[in-house]
């Protein structure tokens, strides 16, 4: 990196908030105020995703005209979240947390507003194209707990990631609950009913994007920066090629990966069919909105406990625990059949595993790599969970459509194996004098 750049790094941080005047008594104040932001910021956003992602496969279903194809709509915005990454990474690795949550809300925002306008001239292809930009709002929904973690101190940082994730539970229960006022909003226009709610969520990441550009101030991740001091050498190692190094060189770190990019995969590939299960045995739109609203909570109400859990009794045993979680949830809703209650429960316990998991996962990779490498090995990992999530609701459909929702469930629960048996490997590695493994 050109000296010239590194003056712009120091010269963007030191112009929002001076580090030099920044003392330990005044950091936690200055971690209140990034978490306040960022919490406001999760509500929103929470919001934007959840009213139009809850009919995105049903949308799917109705412009493509095939059941087979339902699952695209949704597996198109992972896609688009997987993709979203490198970019995003890469500047917020120049630019900072701000620069590049306010470019994905805005994407996110243009995202939504294509699949209104491939639902009214029923084009399958753009409403792909406009679910991947839409998944830019979850891209930014997932960087933001990074953003927490970058000034919290090592032994509350779960908490600290975790309480970013709670934060998105208001919006996101909420927004599966008013997808049916907001389909009604658009009766009698040239919109469909399924896709009015893509219209709210445009506007609503409008003002998510706007609420962090205006306060987000200053920037989290150029700050701790600024704060430890790095040099120009530390800084020109934050590429992706220099992410994936660290990662190979680290287990806990391959470990901290693995189970993000399964706990999602295993989230998402049972999420996006469950309102495909729930239509064939009779459910309304009001219904699945409840059973995905459960599901949600399950995802973030409880993630203050899971970090807890992983700053008290370690990240290694809230990785256990999403795994057995995980478990149980594939069991419930794969047997659920035709009884609705099952497959709230299942789906319930199956946003309890994806929390344990991802706080623990987020917070151990974290912990496992260096200050100066956090940027690319953080967007490393979700382009890997959102892209190996993509693939999952890809084939989610296709499973459905050919062996049903039962098999679906009993599929994805075979990639909790290889997660539990790295987890258990690094485990007892801890365990093992260093004089025994000699």
């Amino acid at each position: 990196m050109s000296p010239g750049r590194t003056s712009w790094h120091t010269a963007a941080v030191t112009s929002a908030f001076p580090p030099s005047r920044i003392t330990s008594a005044e950091l936690p104040a200055l971690r209140r105020r990034i978490s306040a932001v960022l919490i406001g910021s999760q509500v929103l956003g929470g919001l934007g995703v959840a009213v139009g992602i809850a009919l995105a496969p049903v949308l799917a279903a109705e412009v493509s005209g095939s059941e087979a194809l339902s699952g695209l709509g949704p597996t198109s915005s992972v896609a688009g979240t997987a993709l979203l990454s490198l970019p995003l990474a890469a500047l917020m690795t120049s630019r900072g947390r701000r620069a590049g949550l306010v470019l994905a809300y805005l994407v996110g925002a243009l995202g939504a507003f294509l699949v209104v306008t491939a639902s009214v001239l029923g084009s399958f292809p753009l409403l792909l194209l406009g679910m991947a930009g839409f998944g830019a709002g979850s891209s930014a929904n997932l960087q933001a707990r990074f953003a927490a973690a970058d000034l919290a101190e090592p032994e509350r940082r779960a908490r600290a990631i975790s309480t970013v994730i709670w934060a998105t539970t208001f919006g996101s229960v909420l927004g599966p609950n008013i997808a049916a006022p907001a389909s009604r909003v658009f009766q009698g226009t040239s919109v469909p009913e399924t896709a009015g709610p893509f219209a709210w969520s445009c506007v609503i990441f409008l003002l998510t994007g706007a609420l962090v550009a205006v306060l987000l101030r200053p920037d989290p991740l150029l700050t701790a920066r600024a704060l430890a001091s790095e040099d120009t050498t530390a800084v020109a190692g934050r590429s992706l090629r220099a992410g994936i190094a660290v990662v190979r060189a680290a287990p806990m770190a391959r470990l901290a990966l693995v189970t993000v990019a399964v706990s999602h995969t295993v989230m998402v590939s049972i999420m996006v069919m469950t309102p495909v299960h729930l239509g064939h045995h009779g459910a309304d739109i009001q219904l699945i909105g409840l059973v995905i609203s459960g599901h949600i909570a399950g995802m973030y109400a409880f993630s203050p406990v899971m970090g807890w859990l992983a700053d008290r009794v370690g990240r290694l045993s809230v990785i256990g625990l999403a795994a057995g979680l995980l478990c149980c949830a594939a069991l419930l809703a794969g047997t659920s059949g035709e009884g609705h209650v099952r497959t709230a429960a299942g789906l319930f316990v199956l946003g309890l595993g994806w929390s344990a998991g991802m706080v623990a996962g987020s917070a151990l990779l974290t912990d496992s790599v260096p200050q100066e490498a956090r940027a690319a090995v953080q967007g490393l990992s979700d382009l890997t969970m959102n892209t190996a999530a993509g693939i999952g609701g890809a084939v989610a459909g296709v499973i459905v459509s050919r062996l049903g929702y039962g098999w679906l469930n009993a599929v994805v629960a075979c990639l909790l194996l290889p997660m539990s048996a790295l987890a258990l490997r690094r485990a007892v590695a801890r365990t093992v004098p260093d004089s025994a493994k000699a």
